[in-house]
């Protein structure tokens, strides 16, 4: 795949420095270099004409189209800001009929991380409009667990758990938790794809540059290509922001087993009040069980020893 477009000089400025450490020996004439990322070769010219040459070549230009698109597109708007937050979400993948991803549960010390990925039929945005999907990440955890049975019946999904003992096996392998993103990611995607729907769009919530997310998955034999990668995706597609939902339902549903089978209540995230909630689980069970519903490496675990 071969994809050619003109960057203004901002963009190539921000391009020459991204790619510093990334380029090759040589130049082709009137380059200004070509590199190497992943899958992609990327020729910048001294014209400004940007070069993207591989399997991930569109995934790669489409952060360079994105970033032109934002830093030299903005017009001056005199609505206020009410008006204007209204009207800032990207709607150009809104409308497409996608098998979208999303995960929760990365920055848990004591929860497991969750990925599910999702499809949304065209036919289906009033359903899922109807139930806020569209605010996702506004919904409250009461209405979550209402709303996502439904959604659960109604569209296609695949979800993976990783619970805390296989993330500390992951990471003592060298694993960082990008990479294990990226293989979950993946394989749910996989699973979605192998369905045989009738999707437009892959669309993945970025969480690194699609360069790298394919470097994280050189290994793997079975891999999606043809991926969207968007920041804040569950506001531009509705199969992400399901998802989301999704994800995050079974994340509190593990949460509520983790609480009955401890007798206490588990507080999300990784500050002072996991702590002390761990330090507790330490003293009455010790480290070994501590290792084994805990995302070990996380710093709580020397604060609380």
């Amino acid at each position: 795949m071969n994809i050619v477009f003109k960057v203004s000089d901002n963009v190539k400025d921000k391009m020459i420095k991204y790619y510093e450490d990334k380029r090759k020996p040589t130049t082709p004439p009137y380059a200004i270099f070509q590199a190497v990322e992943a899958d992609t070769v990327i020729t910048l010219y001294e014209s400004g004409k940007a070069m993207f040459q591989g399997i991930s070549a569109d995934i790669d230009a489409n952060i360079w189209r994105d970033m032109e698109k934002s830093l030299n597109n903005i017009d001056v708007d005199t609505r206020d800001s009410s008006e204007k937050k209204k009207d800032s979400i990207d709607k150009t993948n809104y409308y497409f009929s996608a098998i979208g991803s999303d995960e929760v549960g990365t920055g848990d010390y004591l929860l497991p991380i969750v990925v599910t990925a999702a499809y949304m039929d065209k036919s289906n945005i009033k359903f899922l409009e109807s139930l806020g999907v569209h605010d996702s990440k506004k919904l409250t955890d009461k209405k979550i667990m209402s709303c996502a049975p439904m959604i659960m019946k109604k569209i296609p999904y695949e979800s993976i758990v990783l619970s805390n003992k296989e993330y500390n096996e992951y990471y003592e392998k060298g694993i960082n938790i990008n990479k294990m993103k990226a293989i979950l990611h993946n394989k749910m995607l996989y699973k979605m794809k192998n369905k045989s729907l009738p999707y437009q769009k892959i669309i993945v919530d970025q969480f690194c540059l699609p360069g790298v997310y394919f470097n994280y998955l050189r290994d793997v034999k079975e891999k999606v290509a043809g991926i969207t990668f968007l920041t804040k995706a569950e506001d531009k597609n509705l199969a992400v922001a399901s998802a989301s939902i999704i994800s995050r339902y079974i994340f509190l549903e593990e949460k509520a087993k983790l609480e009955k089978k401890l007798g206490m209540e588990i507080p999300l995230g990784a500050g002072s009040k996991v702590d002390e909630v761990a330090k507790e689980i330490l003293n009455k069970k010790g480290i070994d069980y501590l290792k084994e519903i805990s995302k070990f490496s996380f710093k709580n675990t020397e604060k609380i020893k």
